[in-house]
């Protein structure tokens, strides 16, 4: 397959889970009437099933990764070339700020805004370097266990850390990234996007580091 092809699947499937992320959102806000459970719960749930959805559509095209960090580790593992890397991260960073553009028209809003949603602090940034090792290591065992269940352990992982971490579970520098360019339920102020970020791409190079060490360990005898 040419590298083209899984790119441009990258790119549809990162634009459509920021569909599924801020879409689901603005309509939680819309319907709620300001009950933040409520709108934590359907966009918990819509970006849950939606993730099982997208990643059974595009996992034959483009291994359905979305996520920078989870293309690195893939990189880091050997299933996907180091040479592909920088594409796939750029397919989804251009997806995800795509994805929103669709998303804001579909409900009317301006096509990019900034988000003015405050999101600081060292708590948040911790919260999202466990939730981003926590997925990466479930993707690394279910996908070496149980391929074929990898989009419904993804889906459902990202799901329950929605509200067992504090910064609801962005773990996902292109998400986060284009997170910020709507000012709705899912957004993110710009100021606070390089902390998550490096949280993230932290528990990216633990995940590496792990990998290798566990490649490059000697058999016991």
């Amino acid at each position: 397959m040419k590298l083209a092809h899984p790119l441009i699947a990258e790119f549809f499937g990162t634009a459509l889970l920021l569909a599924v992320v801020v879409g689901s959102g603005i309509m939680g806000e819309r319907l709620g009437s300001g009950n933040q459970a409520l709108i934590l719960l359907v966009n918990s749930t819509a970006t849950g099933v939606g993730l099982v959805a997208l990643v059974l559509a595009f996992a034959p095209l483009s291994g359905a990764h979305f996520n920078p960090v989870v293309s690195l580790m893939l990189a880091a593992r050997g299933d996907l070339s180091w040479r592909a890397l920088l594409g796939y991260v750029l397919a989804q960073c251009l997806g995800a700020v795509a994805g929103v553009i669709a998303t804001h028209a579909m409900f009317g809003l301006p096509l990019l805004e900034t988000a003015v949603k405050p999101r600081p602090g060292f708590n948040l940034m911790w919260s999202e370097f466990v939730a981003t090792v926590g997925l990466l290591f479930v993707i690394h065992r279910v996908s070496r266990s149980r391929p074929e269940a990898v989009a419904y352990a993804v889906g459902c992982y990202i799901a329950a850390a929605y509200w067992f971490t504090s910064s609801t579970s962005f773990a996902n520098p292109a998400v986060t990234l284009a997170r910020g360019l709507t000012d709705s339920f899912t957004g993110i102020r710009p100021v606070d996007e390089p902390g998550f970020i490096a949280a993230q791409l932290l528990a990216a190079a633990l995940m590496v580091l792990g990998l290798r060490a566990t490649v490059s360990r000697p058999a016991r005898s």
